[in-house]
């Protein structure tokens, strides 16, 4: 009997045309081969769908692919069909006698991978159904969405564990996410999970992005001059209202860029005209509300800017992410001011969550503000929040522009002393009153303005305070409790200079932007080609999008631009040379080969 992880190994490049796993998918798709069930914590981008896709061909049975979102089934099936493979998805966009098809493969036991949302999952005929079609593996994606912790918890993946019991008894289960800090996943495995499975926790790392943050100065300038640096590349941009996002896309058309809008506002046929446009075409600029973005598995955006600061650092992160998915060289962009602010704060605090809640969300938010405000490396600050270290990385404004700092070692022995001096046990806004010396309720219910502490802080206003404390926790001298109300303590580090054996600077103006210039990352390969080879890669791009549009799919379902790429520099002359280009199966070499390779051969003669 031949080696799973060997057979797996096979299919890798003679059905997806890759020649290897990327970092930490092959030690996940072996436990999954070995039955073993798994949480698996990856960065967007990092081929999360190949450690259940893999599997689910190169062993019998059917896997259960539980997803979110029709368009994320749609743009993966058709991916899969692209590659030879069979799959498909039961929903309400299908035609009739499209779930027919897919149905009858169902029941012929045809059918590697079936795609549901996990409403159709819970339907009594399904889970009938699923009990008697072979169920190896139920691969539940977007896994954060479970969790009342995660940043889009959504109640209908509360059931998928005691459907998962339903459906095969003790079931395979993979569960799969982008974003899950610790409380995140703990409670992924309580509700997904009988017994623990094993959990895959990958560097939240996305070096080929360019991180960056600028206080708003007219930000729809802002946000054209920075959509302009990207001429013809597909990107997003988000909005925190829907008349933001008519206003921007207006803006960015009439400075020259092919932008179209995206909310829940408009009319679905609408919303659906303008995601296959953005999916089929290239250099399409999406402004949108977070309605848009889960579930686009589009490989080439190449920028994602934020006209608002986006609601807390798991939302920032995946929003983000959906840039540079083909590891090439994508940019970010942030705005935040004031205003942004005060309305995110306000957001929480109206809400209805519960008590508990809104402190989580306050604390989130306050690590996002950390993250703009941060006076070192953005990735340092941002990976810091996910629990790693890391050296800074040369590829974010701080890192490239420098920031002017000074000598903040008093500031931080006032915040410090105020911190350990209430037995660390308060929050920001409690010790911020004490530094100011304000006599609040909570301050004198206390007895703190009899502190030492009381009052030192009155040069200083609250809001530069608060930047203080972001900037203290960016460095990781203070740090907050994430479940035990948000009181903050004084780390190690902070000890020492609270002691004064150390000093440190903090920055100085977080007000004015600096000119920034962009950056690329040794670790982030460029995206483009040689002058000489643009009209080329151009012809190839114009053939994508028109099968992709007579096909009604996706461009990067055709070929990636990773593959376009490699095509214009390698130039293949004959179909086994093309065989060894990144991205190009077996299937996808019967289906395009030809019709790419004559391009090839026949351009510039």
């Amino acid at each position: 009997m031949s080696d799973p992880l060997s057979t797996a190994h096979g299919l890798l490049h003679s059905v997806f045309g890759f020649n290897a796993f990327r970092p930490g998918q092959e030690e996940i798709v072996r436990a999954v081969l070995d039955g073993e069930n798994v949480l698996a914590v990856m960065p967007t981008g990092s081929g999360k769908s190949l450690c259940y896709q893999l599997p689910a061909i190169a062993r019998p049975g059917l896997t259960v692919v539980v997803s979110p979102l029709i368009a994320l089934m749609r743009d993966q099936v058709g991916a899969l069909a692209a590659a030879g493979v069979a799959a498909g998805s039961l929903n309400s966009s299908n035609e009739p006698d499209q779930n027919a098809r897919v149905l009858g493969l169902l029941r012929r036991r045809e059918l590697r991978l079936l795609y549901l949302a996990p409403e159709r999952l819970a339907r009594p005929d399904t889970v009938e159904m699923l009990a008697e079609a072979n169920v190896a593996l139920m691969a539940i994606d977007e896994a954060h969405c479970v969790s009342q912790w995660g940043h889009d918890f959504r109640p209908e993946y509360l059931a998928l564990g005691s459907l998962a019991r339903q459906i095969g008894g003790r079931l395979q289960t993979i569960a799969l996410t982008a974003t899950a800090d610790a409380p995140t996943r703990g409670d992924i495995i309580d509700k997904l999970f009988a017994v623990p499975p094993r959990v895959f926790v990958r560097s939240f790392d996305r070096p080929n992005l360019r991180l960056a943050f600028k206080p708003k100065d007219r930000s729809s300038r802002q946000v054209l001059a920075f959509a302009r640096t990207h001429p013809g590349e597909s990107g997003i941009v988000y909005c925190a209202s829907r008349r933001k996002v008519e206003e921007l896309a207006e803006t960015l058309r009439a400075g020259g860029i092919d932008a179209l809008p995206y909310h829940a506002g408009l009319d679905k046929a609408v919303r659906d005209r303008h995601q296959d446009s953005f999916q089929q075409r290239d250099g399409v600029v999406m402004t949108a509300t977070v309605a848009f973005g889960m579930g686009i598995d589009k490989p080439d955006v190449r920028f994602v800017c934020h006209a608002d600061l986006p609601a807390n650092v798991e939302a920032y992160y995946q929003e983000i992410g959906r840039a540079g998915r083909d590891g090439l060289a994508a940019d970010t962009l942030t705005l935040y001011g004031l205003d942004d602010m005060r309305l995110r704060r306000l957001q929480i605090e109206q809400g209805e969550s519960s008590d508990e809640r809104k402190r989580t969300e306050r604390q989130r938010l306050n690590a996002l503000l950390a993250l703009a405000e941060a006076p070192r490396c953005r990735r340092q600050t941002l990976l810091a929040y996910f629990g790693e270290l890391s050296e800074p990385c040369g590829n974010c404004d701080l890192c490239q522009d420098g920031v002017e700092r000074f000598d903040g070692t008093i500031e931080a022995q006032k915040i410090m002393s105020a911190i350990v001096r209430t037995g660390e046990r308060f929050g920001m806004e409690h010790l911020i009153a004490i530094l100011c010396g304000d006599r609040t309720d909570n301050v004198l219910r206390f007895q703190h303005e009899q502190l030492p502490t009381f009052g030192v802080g009155t040069d200083r206003r609250a809001v530069e305070w608060r930047s203080l404390f972001r900037q203290l926790s960016a460095l990781g001298l203070i740090a907050q409790d994430l479940m035990e109300h948000g009181r903050w303590s004084v780390t190690e580090e902070g000890w020492r200079v609270l002691k004064g054996e150390t000093r440190i600077e903090l920055r100085k103006d977080l007000a004015v932007p600096k000119a920034s210039r962009r950056g690329r990352s040794a670790a982030a390969p460029m995206a483009v080609v040689g002058d000489a080879d643009e009209a080329l890669l151009g012809a190839l791009k114009t053939l994508r999008s028109k099968l992709a549009q007579a096909q009604k799919v996706p461009a990067y379902v055709i070929f990636s631009d990773r593959t376009l790429i490699e095509l214009v520099t390698h130039r293949p002359a004959s179909p086994s040379a093309m065989r060894e280009i990144h991205g190009i199966g077996d299937s996808k070499l019967e289906r395009y080969g030809a019709a790419f390779l004559e391009v090839v051969r026949n351009f510039g003669r």
